[in-house]
């Protein structure tokens, strides 16, 4: 039955029958809006409950629980012997006209925005290609396979772990996460990472952003300095001015974040966010010396550092150095590491192993200042990881991606040639493309972003990764997530996008690369 409109009443209310909203909501809300509008002035009596229902033609009880409704929200007031009339204390600046405007729905004005929404807006982030909405293409950043992961598998745990959960964990469960997830990790971090930890100092977060702000709420006050790498990842920063902390990039060389540098910008941080195994954009491995140097540093000043380990598992030539953690013996390094690139992204599962000094304090200021890691999937993932399924998996991941990175690097020797310059990576899940001296005059990583992505191939600007004025213009491509047969024609792809952005000269052409 298609929608029939009923007769007008009085107040000028139209109601239609099978709408999308009910009789009582279409009166509510034509009654609201015509006091918001000025239709219907403050102290006006309004006609009685009965007669409104015979002019609508609908039960009375429908209008009498539209206005109860108004009542209660305050837009009309019951006298025993008046009846009903709109309210006379509403503000009225909420009772103005509506503007005439020649376009019938005209926009609303942009809301004024703080400056660190407009920064964020600024960054310009893109879906990753792994939404309903984009299919996914190669090379989006921090995806890991989408094949690889035991699904079935781990919606057998997921089973398990929720038949009968024990009330403690399904009705109070503790702000740093699930016990038994907890101490698969510290198992886990023993055997895989080589230093010792008590489960309890281990608390679930939901990603590196919470786990660093966690950090800086309870081990600095606030406007204190850290010191982070330039460049490094975005999150780190955001999180740290979130928290109150001013952040002081301290750039890297090509040995990685150097002290003596930190020192020499900001003597009074008492913080250091740094990736030692692996940094995040550029690969760079910190040497034990630094190492050594950054944990007496952290010892004298009574600092602290916030080691990320984001991908430190994927390793493909050589033998990792030990953790900074497992250096530590003053008690000041913090230790981080994510499930959701290893395993699946929606996971969002990270976890911070803190410093023994700092676990009482972290357990009062979690549950009152943070939304602790949802729990739905922490014991399916402690199963995983204590049935041994975690160290397979990263096993076969482990050779799946070694095996990806060297087919993107030959793939970029036959198309980017005399466009792109790419290093082979030790480890990791990405690598980055620097523009060749034809290109790199005019190179804007952001708009090679941009026409990378009308042809196809999602990559990432390097340059957002610096926080300073002096950037370095590149692309970021992951090649996880980017199956075996993608990776030749996405980087065809890329090489025809890319040539776009050669300068116009004369003679101007780039080398070709090999068959």
């Amino acid at each position: 039955m298609g929608r029939q409109a009923r007769r007008a009443a009085p107040l000028g209310i139209t109601l239609e029958e099978n709408g999308r909203q009910t009789l009582q909501a279409q009166i509510h809300e034509h009654i609201r809006c015509a006091i918001l509008e000025g239709r219907l002035a403050c102290g006006t009596k309004l006609p009685s409950s009965r007669l409104m229902a015979v002019e609508l033609g609908c039960a009375r009880g429908t209008v009498l629980a539209a206005l109860d409704q108004l009542q209660a929200e305050g837009y009309l007031v019951a006298r025993n012997a008046s009846g009903v009339s709109v309210a006379r204390d509403l503000p009225d600046e909420m009772l103005a006209p509506a503007p005439i405007t020649s376009a019938p729905h005209a926009p609303l004005p942009p809301p004024m925005l703080p400056e660190r929404t407009m920064a964020l807006l600024r960054q310009r982030r893109v879906p990753d290609g792994t939404t309903p909405d984009y299919p996914p293409i190669a090379f989006p950043l921090g995806q890991p396979d989408r094949q690889a992961f035991p699904f079935p598998l781990w919606a057998k745990l997921l089973e398990q772990d929720w038949r009968s959960p024990a009330w403690g964990i399904a009705g109070a469960p503790h702000p740093f996460g699930h016990p038994a997830l907890q101490q698969a990790i510290a198992t886990y971090l023993r055997t895989a990472r080589g230093f010792s930890c008590e489960p309890g100092s281990i608390v679930i977060t939901s990603g590196v952003g919470q786990s660093v702000s966690l950090f800086a709420r309870i081990a600095l006050e606030a406007g204190e300095q850290a010191y982070v790498e330039e460049p490094g990842y975005p999150g780190i920063k955001a999180a740290l001015a979130a928290s109150g902390i001013r952040t002081v990039p301290v750039a890297i060389d090509e040995a990685g974040f150097a002290p003596e540098t930190a020192l020499a910008t900001a003597p009074d941080a008492r913080l250091a966010v740094v990736a030692p195994s692996h940094h995040y954009p550029l690969g760079t491995v910190l040497g034990l010396q630094r190492r050594l140097a950054l944990l007496s540093w952290a010892q004298r000043r009574q600092g602290w550092i916030i080691e990320d380990d984001f991908d430190g598992e994927y390793r493909y030539a050589g033998r990792p150095l030990a953790p900074l953690r497992a250096l530590d013996r003053a008690g000041r390094v913090a230790y981080l590491g994510s499930f959701s690139k290893l395993l699946f992204p929606a996971l969002r599962l990270s976890y911070i192993v803190l410093p023994p000094a700092l676990v009482a304090a972290a357990q009062v200021v979690m549950p009152q200042a943070f939304t602790p890691a949802p729990l739905m999937g922490q014991g399916a993932l402690a199963r995983f990881i204590a049935e041994g399924h975690l160290v397979a998996h990263l096993r076969r991941t482990r050779l799946l991606y070694a095996a990806r990175q060297k087919s993107l690097m030959e793939a970029a020797d036959r198309h980017l040639a005399g466009l792109m310059r790419i290093t082979p990576d030790s480890g990791g899940m990405h690598v980055v493309a620097c523009p060749t001296r034809a290109l790199a005059s005019t190179f804007d990583d952001n708009v090679a972003t941009a026409v990378a992505l009308k042809a196809g191939v999602r990559v990432a600007p390097l340059s957002e990764c610096y926080a300073g004025p002096h950037r370095q213009h590149g692309l970021l491509l992951g090649y996880a997530g980017t199956p075996h047969d993608e990776i030749d024609p996405a980087v065809r792809k890329l090489a025809h996008a890319l040539e776009t952005l050669m300068p116009h000269q004369a003679g101007a052409q780039r080398p070709a690369g090999r068959a």
